[in-house]
């Protein structure tokens, strides 16, 4: 099986649920508008179910694990808000997995201002449900991740896995930016400073829970000669991993030649960019997309499969 571990699908309900609130996120007028980013513009197109189904056969993928991207900032709504949001994007799974059987998963999320346990593994433990998304600057400094210390341990308790994502991103009323400006300096950014983050204390307070990072971790690891150089310890780690969303050859075997292929996954983030094979040979491509994605989601994956009609 290959699987895209990467991508976004905004179902019609949850645009509705969006389209009701009176403050961002929300959505009116085919336009996404964020609580500190550029408005986005919505193309149906591009989060049609069966047109996507339709380019990840092209492209030989056969699962495709769905992400409620952080960077809306439901995650860190206040929990009246964000539990109504978060249960409707988690009911959607039963008509994609309904409609399409065994194409679609989804990364769930959880209210971080107040995390609801009870309700986060009841989500975790739904068939096709394969871990939890959480936004990058939640886990900003190893403080970050002594707040959300209940949290991490119920997916590693659970045996799920974790997924990084950057999250909202701080731009400047009236600021005119490029499209690919937040994307190429805060979601970097934000990345780099949640693994710095990991390594500093969350591979010791969590070391069972696998974690992987986005747009590989914004291509922190390359520093381990620089954090050696200011006192601190590198080490590769076999429960993270490294997402390759947005990244080619040459990113991808700049970060293999630090932290090894055995925690290489793809993505895609679809539809905001495009992934494909990088080329790196056979037995890499099995790699990145079999078998170092089943060993990251491990029993979620075969209980998605084994609920299939």
């Amino acid at each position: 099986m290959r699987i895209d571990l990467h991508q976004h699908l905004l179902p019609s309900a949850l645009l509705e649920a969006l389209a009701a609130r009176e403050s961002s996120p929300r959505f009116a007028g085919g336009t996404l508008h964020l609580p500190s980013e550029p408005s986005h513009q919505v193309e149906p197109t591009e989060h049609d179910p069966a047109q996507r189904l339709a380019e990840a056969d092209r492209a030989g993928i056969d699962l495709l694990a769905l992400s409620l991207s952080p960077s809306l900032g439901i995650d860190l709504l206040p929990p009246d808000q964000a539990h109504p949001l978060l249960e409707t994007w988690t009911n959607c799974l039963t008509g994609w997995r309904g409609a399409h059987p065994g194409r679609f998963a989804i990364w769930a999320g959880t209210a971080l201002i107040e995390p609801d346990l009870p309700r986060l593994r009841r989500h975790l433990l739904l068939p096709g449900v394969l871990g939890l998304q959480v936004p990058a600057p939640a886990l900003a400094d190893p403080d970050g991740v002594a707040r959300l210390g209940e949290v991490l341990a119920l997916c590693a308790e659970l045996d799920r896995p974790v997924l990084v994502h950057p999250g909202p991103a701080v731009v400047p009323d009236g600021a005119r930016l490029p499209s690919w400006w937040v994307p190429l300096t805060a979601y970097p950014a934000q990345l780099a400073a949640s693994w710095f983050a990991w390594h500093a204390a969350g591979v010791s307070e969590h070391p069972d829970l696998r974690i992987a990072f986005v747009a590989l971790a914004g291509l922190a690891p390359l520093h381990h000669e620089r954090l050696v150089a200011r006192g601190g310890r590198f080490r590769v780690h076999p429960n993270v991993f490294y997402e390759t969303s947005s990244y080619g050859p040459r990113g991808i075997d700049a970060l293999v030649r630090v932290v090894g292929v055995d925690g290489m996954l793809h993505g895609s983030d679809e539809p905001n960019a495009r992934g494909s094979d990088p080329g790196l040979g056979e037995a890499f491509s099995h790699l990145l997309f079999s078998a170092n994605p089943a060993r990251f989601l491990g029993p979620s994956l075969n209980e998605a499969k084994e609920a299939l009609p």
